[in-house]
């Protein structure tokens, strides 16, 4: 596999045209300390979407990744840290006429790259994202499950755990992520729909409920929704990560956090 390590990226979603023979989709997972649990759902990723081109890209002060892991993916490239910039850094070096956002701590629907490639087929479709699910029985799971893919269908309002996809010419024309340490996610896919519809796909991803599980599930699921309702009312995203600093981290990880 071509294996590509980059010590600096610049972040700018500056993009080169992808040669003809490229992949058709591109993976991009931003990783940050995902200690052991990064193999599992590497294999999980090859499993289920094995054409793809895989990059993964490593924060600057991460823990270091292993040769095994590094020969699961087509790329390897180490960025500064924050989603924004790793998932530019990762889209800048892609190949693929279609990008998709992965986080690292999910679980992919079967059949997604094919959901993925015939959605796209309507060119008034610029990109999307598929449905969440929590993989847990508690209610408090339920409602945040059937809320936040309510949310989705009827405004538009995207985040990051829901696997955004877009083809590559709508990622570049619409800026490509903005470098904010919180709702970047939903920024981007707000220019996004300017460019035309997105569509939320009848397909599940599985996310983990580990910060839920970490933080209490009630309060952080209170606290997205009150940050969310901030957000639609254009409160100033500066104001919302000292919020989110507030209500949604552990006490230790408010020093320097910053993904």
């Amino acid at each position: 596999m071509n294996r590509m390590s980059l010590s600096s990226v610049d972040t700018k979603p500056q993009f080169a045209v992808p040669a003809k023979a490229s992949p058709k989709i591109s993976i991009i997972v931003p990783v940050l300390n995902e200690g052991p649990r990064i193999g599992p759902f590497l294999d999980h990723l090859r499993e289920r979407a094995a054409s793809a081109e895989l990059i993964l890209v490593n924060a600057t002060g991460s823990q270091s990744l292993s040769d095994s892991i590094s020969e699961l993916c087509d790329r390897v490239l180490t960025s500064p840290r924050g989603r924004a910039a790793q998932m530019n850094a990762g889209a800048k070096a892609a190949g693929g006429e279609v990008l998709w956002f992965v986080h690292a701590d999910c679980e992919v629907p079967s059949g997604c790259l094919e959901e993925i490639m015939n959605t796209l087929q309507d060119r008034q479709v610029v990109g999307g994202c598929f449905r969440i699910r929590f993989p847990r029985r508690e209610l408090i799971y339920r409602v945040s499950n059937a809320v936040g893919n309510l949310a989705t269908k009827l405004f538009g309002r995207c985040y990051g755990d829901r696997g955004i996809f877009c083809r590559r010419e709508d990622f570049i024309t619409a800026g490509g992520y903005p470098d904010l340490r919180l709702f970047e996610d939903a920024e981007f896919y707000r220019c996004l729909r300017h460019r035309g519809r997105t569509r939320q796909l009848s397909s599940y991803i599985i996310s983990s409920a580990r910060r839920y599980e970490k933080i209490g599930p009630y309060r952080l699921t209170v606290a997205y929704w009150l940050l969310s309702l901030l957000y639609v009312l254009r409160v100033p995203i500066s104001l919302l990560a000292r919020i989110y600093d507030r209500l949604c981290l552990h006490k230790d990880e408010r020093v320097g956090q910053s993904h």
